[in-house]
């Protein structure tokens, strides 16, 4: 196994909990070099760590990849390491990883991480990104197989989220928010190329139905293509369609949350 870990949590940077899961890390296998993905994932938002963790794996080196979105800790959710595309991804069983993890080309094996040998002790049952699953990834980095970790899962008991669709119909595609980052730009699950299909480039204008509105906004390559405070769809870095306001927060503007329903078409 490669010496990287990866580490994505929603516990924030206001206090000492990414620098306990990094100093355990260091004590079990100080030769790792830890990347850290995010630690502002809102508390217990397992959609928008997913959707983070899933559009950054790509980019990221083979190793081990830790995820912390776990609102159920402490409770009957189990803990697992999941192999897919020479990776491991370790975390709760909640579909945090499932994302991720069909992003590397699926699941090859799962294992649940049960044998308290690996673990930090005594272990907190609100902190186990600190005491299971940093001394879990610290010693699958000193070469720890993951089947010694527990008992294997089957693929299809692996908790799942239901991947965000798009739809093209008639002269248009339905979609979702699928996430809304720091900036309120909305990043829906609409792809550029489902634009495309439609007739739609790049200075065009949308049409964008939120519900019962209906709005025209235009097409662009980046939200400074217009002005301050102006709404502007652009297809981001994930290659996926985004709504911003330059300068200014389109997700509050617009009232539009992860899983709101959006149909866009060229405009007539």
């Amino acid at each position: 196994m490669t010496s990287v870990i990866t580490l994505l949590t929603d516990y924030g940077l206001e206090d000492g909990y990414v620098a306990a899961c990094h100093g355990v890390i260091a004590g079990i296998a100080p030769e790792a070099r830890v990347i850290d993905v995010c630690h502002l994932i809102p508390s217990g938002d397992v959609r928008r760590g997913a959707a983070i963790l899933s559009q950054t794996i790509p980019y990221l080196p083979k190793g081990v990849h830790i995820g912390a979105v776990d609102p159920g800790a402490g409770g009957a959710r189990r803990a697992v390491a999941v192999e897919a595309g020479g990776r491991v991804f370790i975390g709760p069983d909640n579909g945090l990883l499932s994302w991720a993890v069909r992003a590397c080309g699926g699941a090859q094996a799962a294992y649940e991480i049960s044998n308290a040998e690996y673990f930090l002790h005594p272990v907190s049952p609100t902190f186990h990104g600190r005491d299971v699953f940093s001394p879990v990834a610290g010693r699958l980095c000193a070469g720890l197989k993951p089947a010694d970790l527990g008992p294997e899962v089957p693929l299809s008991r692996l908790v799942s989220l239901p991947e965000p669709t798009s739809q093209l119909r008639e002269g248009s595609v339905e979609g979702e928010v699928v996430s809304v980052d720091r900036y309120g730009n909305t990043q829906l699950s609409i792809a550029a190329g489902d634009l495309a299909a439609l007739g739609v480039r790049t200075g065009d204008t949308l049409g964008v139905w939120l519900g019962r509105r209906q709005l025209a906004l235009p097409y662009r390559e980046t939200f400074a293509a217009v002005p301050p405070g102006e709404l502007v769809a652009f297809a981001d870095s994930a290659g996926l369609i985004a709504i911003a306001v330059n300068s200014g927060d389109a997700a509050q503007r617009l009232g539009l949350p992860p899983g709101a329903h959006v149909r866009l078409s060229p405009s007539p």
